[in-house]
């Protein structure tokens, strides 16, 4: 198969996949000749969806391979369209059976950029390029109607269950990167108040970032500054009705009031 005959399979694949995020609908997989079956053309279908989407990538959302899963490169672009600010409080989002799923973490935002060069990117140079920290939920859905069904390349060419992100307050930097325990407290208006013990997935919060700026680099690809990056749930994917009142706490670092309305 010719290079424009491929890259016209990653600009068909990334135009189904763009129409059921736009529209909030569900599909089957993809058609067998455009379906991913490998990592790269996985990440090769995001990235044609970020062209056709033409709209700034104001996120990201990663996390750390794993020795039980090195197949796996967890990362995502989120758009400037589905990023949403809690001072908002309602927020409307892609919603099944009257409910969504979110996932507490904790968002990393940039201060200046970390763009493609020749040399590798350190810890060091990361954390410089850290702004400040702030609450997030991440938003969960997929364009597929059974994804339990299909395997991780087809998840990852789909932006790895990414709707969204809500970001609330800024907490204190130094305590958040070294906060690799948390009590997440999930209210919900009417309902007893759970309680989830709270572990981030990769220990330390930041590693999946300083994986992500170096895989990025390896790709010719970079993160700017402005962006927010998410590196994993404390909690799981808890879901919540929409149109009610939710709070979540994250332990003693602050909270985040929201209330979701289906589009």
């Amino acid at each position: 198969m010719s290079q424009s005959s491929i890259q016209a399979n990653h600009l068909q694949a990334a135009t189904i996949l763009l129409e059921r995020r736009q529209n909030g609908t569900q599909g089957d997989a993809l058609p067998a000749p455009i379906r991913p079956d490998n990592l790269e053309t996985a990440l090769a279908i995001q990235c044609a969806l970020s062209e056709l989407i033409d709209v700034p990538i104001a996120a990201w959302k990663c996390g750390l391979p794993t020795s039980a899963a090195p197949y796996k490169w967890v990362l995502a672009p989120i758009y400037a369209s589905d990023v949403h600010e809690a001072s908002e409080h309602t927020y409307k989002v892609w919603a099944r059976e009257g409910q969504i799923k979110i996932e507490p973490e904790l968002a990393f935002i940039l201060a200046h950029d970390l763009p493609a060069r020749a040399a590798p990117y350190t810890p060091a140079d990361v954390d410089a390029a850290v702004a400040g920290t702030r609450l997030a939920l991440e938003l969960i859905d997929s364009r597929y109607t059974h994804p339990e069904q299909l395997t991780f390349y087809d998840h990852f060419a789909d932006g790895v269950f990414n709707q969204g992100l809500l970001l609330g307050p800024a907490v204190d930097t130094q305590l958040a990167q070294q906060t690799t325990q948390l009590s997440i407290t999930l209210s919900i208006a009417g309902q007893p108040d759970i309680s989830l013990d709270g572990q981030h997935p990769a220990g330390m919060p930041r590693l999946p970032l300083y994986w992500l700026a170096e895989f990025l680099r390896s790709k010719g690809l970079g993160l700017q500054a402005g962006q927010a990056v998410i590196t994993g749930s404390y909690a799981g994917s808890p879901t919540v009705p929409v149109g009610t009142d939710i709070q979540i706490r994250f332990g003693e670092l602050d909270l985040i009031r929201a209330r979701f309305e289906g589009k």
